[in-house]
C-alpha cells in the first residue's frame, strides 16, 4: 500500500501532466485533424503494414514510403481534384455575387406571388452578399490549414507505422484497465473507425449518385459535378445535401422552369433525402455494427469538435463513452460480484 506522502506525490504528478497535456493540446489544436488523420490511416492500414515488414521481413522504411504513396495516390489526389472543381465554382460564384443577388429576389419575389410571403427580406439579401464576399479570407485560411494538416499527416503516419509495435505497447501499458478490457478497447476503436472510415463515404457516394439522376431528370446543367458536389456535402449529417439541392431549386424558379423546380424539390426530399438513412442502417451496421442514432449523434458533435475528422472520431467518442461505463461496472461496478 503507498503512503500517505507517495499518493500526495502520485497525484501532484498527476495534475502536472494533466497541466502540460492540456497546454501542448490548446497550443496544437490546428494540427489536431492531421493527427487524427493520421491515427485513422494507421488503424486501417497496420494489418497490412504488419503483415508485409515482420511476416514476409520487407524493410520498414521503404513499406512506409510506399504507404504513404498510395495514401497520395488514392486519397490525395481525389481531393486535389475535388477542391479543384470546387474552387472553380466558388471563384464563379464570388466574381458573380450581384447576379447571385438577383437570382434569390427572383425566386422570393415568385414565391412570395405563390404564398403571399415573402422569405427574403433586402436585409436578408444584404447579409448573403456579405456573406459571400467575406468567404474568400476563410476559405483562404482553411486552404492553408488544410495543406499543414497533410503535412502533419504524412510526418505522422510514417512515425506511427515504423514505430508501430512500440507505440502500441507503450499505450497498453499506461491504460489502468485489466487486459481483456484494454483488447475490448482495441477492437472496438478499430472496428468503428473502420466502419466510418469506409461506410460514410460510401454512403455519400451513394447520395451523389442518386443525386446526379435527379439533377440529370430535371434539366441541371452540369449535373455530374453538382452531383459530385452533393456527395461531398453528404458527410455533413441531416441538413447536408440541402445545401445544394435547395440553391439549385431556388436557381430553377428564377429560371421560369416550375415544373423541374417542384419535381426536383420532391425527388431530393424523398430520394436523395431518405437514401442517407437507409445506407446507414445498413452499411453502417454490417461493417462495424454501428447504430444509426450513434452515428448521426457522433457525427454533430464530432464535426463540431474535429472538423472533417469529425465524421470518424464523434461517432468514436459516443461508442467509447459506452464501453467505458460498461468496462467500469465490470472492474469496479457490483455486476462483477
Amino acid at each position: 500500500m503507498p503512503t500517505f506522502n507517495n499518493q500526495i506525490r502520485q497525484i501532484g504528478l498527476l495534475i502536472i501532466l494533466t497541466g502540460l497535456a492540456l497546454l501542448l493540446l490548446f497550443e496544437l489544436n490546428g494540427f489536431l485533424p492531421g493527427f487524427l488523420g493520421a491515427l485513422t490511416l494507421y488503424i486501417l492500414s497496420r494489418e497490412w503494414y504488419f503483415s508485409l515488414t515482420i511476416r514476409k521481413n520487407w524493410n520498414k522504411t521503404g513499406t512506409a514510403l510506399l504507404f504513404l504513396l498510395a495514401f497520395l495516390i488514392g486519397i490525395g489526389l481525389p481531393a486535389s481534384f475535388a477542391i479543384h472543381l470546387i474552387s472553380s465554382k466558388v471563384s464563379v460564384l464570388l466574381n458573380n455575387s450581384d447576379q447571385v443577388i438577383v437570382v434569390f429576389r427572383s425566386a422570393s419575389a415568385q414565391i412570395q406571388q405563390w404564398t403571399g410571403f415573402d422569405i427574403l427580406t433586402d436585409q436578408s439579401l444584404s447579409e448573403i452578399q456579405r456573406l459571400i464576399t467575406n468567404f474568400i479570407p476563410s476559405f483562404l485560411n482553411s486552404s492553408a490549414s488544410v495543406a499543414g494538416n497533410l503535412l502533419m499527416i504524412l510526418f505522422l503516419f510514417f512515425f506511427m507505422l515504423t514505430h508501430g509495435t512500440e507505440m502500441e505497447r507503450k499505450i497498453s501499458g499506461i491504460i489502468p484497465l485489466k487486459e481483456e478490457n484494454i483488447a475490448v478497447l482495441a477492437v472496438e476503436t478499430k472496428n468503428m473507425i473502420r466502419a466510418n472510415a469506409l461506410g460514410i463515404p460510401l454512403i455519400s457516394i451513394i447520395q451523389g449518385v442518386f443525386a446526379i439522376v435527379g439533377y440529370w431528370i430535371f434539366g441541371i446543367k452540369d449535373y455530374l459535378l453538382w452531383g459530385f458536389i452533393t456527395a461531398i456535402f453528404a458527410f455533413f449529417p441531416v441538413v447536408g445535401t440541402s445545401f445544394i439541392w435547395i440553391p439549385l431549386i431556388i436557381y430553377l424558379y428564377a429560371s421560369g422552369e416550375s415544373g423541374n423546380a417542384i419535381g426536383l424539390s420532391i425527388y431530393s426530399v424523398v430520394v436523395t433525402g431518405n437514401v442517407d438513412y437507409l445506407a446507414r442502417v445498413t452499411l453502417l451496421q454490417k461493417i462495424g455494427n454501428v447504430h444509426p442514432v450513434i452515428a448521426v449523434l457522433g457525427l454533430i458533435v464530432g464535426l463540431k469538435l474535429f472538423g472533417f475528422w469529425g465524421f470518424i472520431f464523434g461517432p468514436l467518442m459516443i461508442s467509447y463513452f459506452l464501453l467505458l461505463a460498461r468496462i467500469y461496472a465490470s472492474e469496479f461496478g457490483s455486476l462483477n460480484r
